[in-house]
């Protein structure tokens, strides 16, 4: 299970919506990327503090990217390879097959991606991303 979507570089993934959305889909096609958001179904509880991967330390959950939450959503960014009707191709996937979606929207980078990103403690850890370490599957 790849961390993130870009240690899933190359994965590629289908979204399926139920058909009565697939109207919604139209003119997505247009967008090289698309945000997902989704239901972290298999997250059990959760713990105001967890020791996230790539750190030993006790943190706190709003600062981390763990799936075991008060509220189980998470969210990617994935490249959009083709629409087939209510089918999306994707590639850069790092979601478990079978996520319920509960949205889309197309990633505009003049709308999403900030100036001066600090990334606090993560700022050391993250060239070190791979893939999970199994502690967030049960």
């Amino acid at each position: 299970m790849p961390i993130q979507p870009k240690a899933g570089k190359d994965v590629k993934g289908t979204v399926e919506v139920f058909p009565q959305y697939a109207q919604g889909l139209s003119d997505l096609e247009g967008f090289s990327h698309i945000v997902l958001i989704y239901h972290f179904h298999l997250s059990r509880g959760f713990s105001l503090e967890v020791k996230p991967y790539l750190d030993e330390k006790l943190r706190g959950v709003f600062a981390t990217r763990a799936p075991s939450r008060p509220n189980p959503v998470g969210i990617s960014v994935v490249r959009l390879l083709k629409r087939e009707k209510e089918k999306l191709f994707i590639q850069n996937i790092d979601i478990v097959d079978g996520t319920p979606l509960l949205d889309i929207k197309p990633y505009v980078p003049e709308f999403d991606k900030p100036e001066k990103i600090k990334i606090g403690w993560l700022e050391k850890k993250v060239k070190n991303q791979a893939k999970d370490d199994g502690r967030f599957i049960k």
